[in-house]
């Protein structure tokens, strides 16, 4: 008996070589467009930036779906009352871009202690200082909010660094590299220790606005905010507020609210702030990644296997 899967069109010819023969493709583009019949499809895979109104038509027109399969690590975009009646099964693919953000998180806390703004400029002045007192990351504490695949990677590197490592996630266990890690009831208490926070967690319901003005006020006024999550963990006129009245230090910005970031934004053009355009996962290793993963999962699926990733949809992630 065959299986129909509805592949994305940005991937599908990566994937089909290596599928096996009783498995049939039906491709999709952006916009929902189909070059077969989905009616019979059980199996879908989305790409980046899905619409909803091509989620919608890809529900509508493949009636007999089992499992959808998504390319990026967070969900929210998803979990919709129209999705969530469907009872899917849903996978994601995070840990694929893991090393990616993690070396990100690394290069903005470099960028940051080592001042590299003033020697970018100090170049383009072509002036020669001497007696610069630049920082190091040895001894510094490093707080991640997430201790999942992007929070472990980061950790493993920032310990290569020697620093302090703490971490925050729902059920506090011990992880390689990190010294400490405290649950949701208590991670307010670690906020004045850190010299730097990473925000590496999932947008739910729980998590929405969790960066708030309180949260911002208590923190050290040399701290350095990292967000490589979405932009709505953060309260982002609290974060406006805190880095134009020096409650923080600065904040390097990979994913914000509204994306891409309006021109109008103030965030463009603080003199504290790094924006990058929600880039940090991005590799050259990416695509491979996320062929191999959902290959894994195929076989799986075909031999009644559990799936990796799957998503608790009640909690969001």
């Amino acid at each position: 008996m065959l299986l129909k899967i509805i592949l994305p069109v940005e991937l599908a010819a990566e994937i089909e070589p290596h599928l096996p023969s009783d498995v049939v493709t039906v491709h999709v583009d952006s916009d929902g467009n189909f070059d077969d019949n989905p009616q019979d499809a059980e199996v879908y895979m989305n790409w980046y930036y899905l619409k909803k109104t091509t989620l919608y038509k890809v529900l509508a027109d493949a009636p007999k779906l089992r499992w959808h399969h998504t390319v990026s690590a967070g969900v929210n975009h998803l979990l919709t009352p129209t999705f969530l009646e469907r009872n899917l099964i849903l996978t994601n693919s995070a840990g694929v871009n893991a090393i990616a953000v993690a070396e990100f998180v690394l290069t903005f806390m470099l960028y940051h202690t080592k001042q590299i703004v003033a020697l970018q400029t100090l170049q383009h002045q072509k002036t020669w200082v001497k007696g610069l007192e630049l920082q190091e990351l040895l001894d510094k504490t490093l707080l991640i909010i997430g201790t999942g695949h992007v929070g472990r990677e980061i950790a493993q590197r920032a310990k290569a660094f020697g620093m302090k490592v703490l971490g925050i996630r729902r059920h506090p266990q011990p992880l390689p590299a990190f010294d400490q890690i405290v649950g949701l009831d208590q991670w307010r208490s670690l906020l004045p220790l850190a010299d730097y926070l990473v925000i590496a967690i999932p947008l739910t319901s729980d998590t929405q606005g969790m960066i708030d003005e309180l949260a911002l006020r208590v923190m050290d006024s040399q701290a350095y905010l990292i967000n490589v999550a979405r932009g709505a963990v953060v309260d982002e006129p609290a974060l406006l507020k805190a880095l134009t009245e020096g409650w923080i230090g600065g904040a390097a910005l990979d994913t914000f609210v509204e994306e891409p970031l309006p021109l109008a934004s103030p965030f463009w053009s603080l003199p504290n702030v790094f924006v990058t355009p929600h880039c940090a996962g991005t590799s050259s290793q990416l695509r491979s990644r996320l062929v191999a993963l959902f290959l894994d999962n195929l076989n799986r699926y075909l031999s009644g296997l559990p799936l990796r990733n799957v998503v608790n949809q009640k909690l969001g992630y």
